[in-house]
């Protein structure tokens, strides 16, 4: 039986039936739900105050055992709370309880920042909600989840063919840290940014034009954040619109312009980001990359996995 411990850091769930079907399917997948108070918070566009939300986040680790603490949604919430947040007493927890840190979206800010505070390991994952509370919760995410966290090596293929002037076919490795870009590039010139060398770099966003997420990668290159990378990996950047002024300017040509004035590969077609096809990625883990004409395979290892 595995404990699902419910945080709710960031907004409340858009529409209570959704929270509740993501609740019951964990359930049928034999878990063990606390937290479910946290389901029915409100305080304006926010999932409680914040002193609940803080107090969400200090119990992590906290049960008797081993612990899933996974957020129910992302939104915006968790900025707010980051100068209050005890990272080095959430950590010396979790690695007690051996606890496994679950979110996205929203949830990066805490996931970078317990990285930069502790070293530790979260992970980049579905959502009580978009995920687990769909009427048909993607098989993909189902698999790849429970798979990652049940072995303590990991290995996700990827075919999507790569341009060569973006690929630079071969294998880099290092710690593989990301997550939501808009949440990442907030975080520049803060203490709340881990500062990786060498590491492998993945991002996403959702309802970001291309000359958004491309303004933002900049900001991290010209941060001399991008260039220290081994390579930068590009999830799911969906729900934007181009218009007849972009006059041809759409992602793909962004991306050629990132691999040109960058040093680095720029790879595409991860599957993860604000959609249901996700995998579940290591934050803070080792990473192998092996890339090649067909497209590219991901190595992981070093990261919490369920007790049998």
């Amino acid at each position: 039986m595995t404990t699902v411990r419910l945080i709710a850091p960031s907004g409340y769930p858009n529409d209570a039936a959704v929270a509740e079907r993501g609740v019951a399917f964990l359930e049928g997948q034999g878990c063990t739900i606390v937290n479910r108070e946290c389901l029915h918070r409100r305080h304006q566009r926010f999932a409680g105050g914040e002193l609940a939300r803080l107090a969400d986040l200090h119990q992590i680790g906290a049960g008797s055992g081993q612990e899933i603490a996974m957020a129910i949604r992302g939104g915006y919430g968790l900025t707010r709370l980051l100068d209050r947040i005890d990272f080095i007493d959430i950590g010396r927890r979790a690695q007690a309880t051996n606890a496994i840190i679950v979110g996205h979206s929203d949830f990066t800010v805490f996931s970078l920042a317990y990285l930069a505070a502790t070293g530790g390991v979260t992970f980049a994952g579905p959502h009580v909600c978009s995920d687990f509370g769909l009427e048909t919760v993607d098989p993909f995410m189902l698999e790849h989840f429970w798979g990652v966290l049940r072995s303590p090596t990991y290995t996700l293929r990827v075919d999507v063919p790569q341009p060569k002037e973006c690929a630079h076919p071969g294998r880099y490795a290092g710690t593989l840290w990301g997550g939501n870009l808009a949440m990442l590039s907030s975080l520049v010139g803060t203490p709340y940014l881990p500062d990786i060398r060498d590491g492998i770099l993945f991002v996403e966003d959702i309802n970001e034009h291309p000359y958004r997420i491309e303004r933002m990668l900049l900001q991290l290159q010209q941060a001399g954040v991008l260039d220290t990378q081994q390579a930068l990996v590009l999830g799911d950047f969906s729900g934007y619109r181009t218009t007849p002024y972009d006059a041809g300017y759409d992602f793909d040509a962004m991306r050629a312009y990132l691999a040109e004035h960058l040093s680095i590969p720029v790879l595409t077609g991860l599957p993860f980001g604000h959609c249901p096809t996700k995998a579940t990625l290591p934050i803070g883990a080792q990473a192998t990359l092996d890339v090649d004409a067909t497209g590219f395979t991901l190595h992981l290892s070093g990261y919490p996995t369920l007790r049998a």
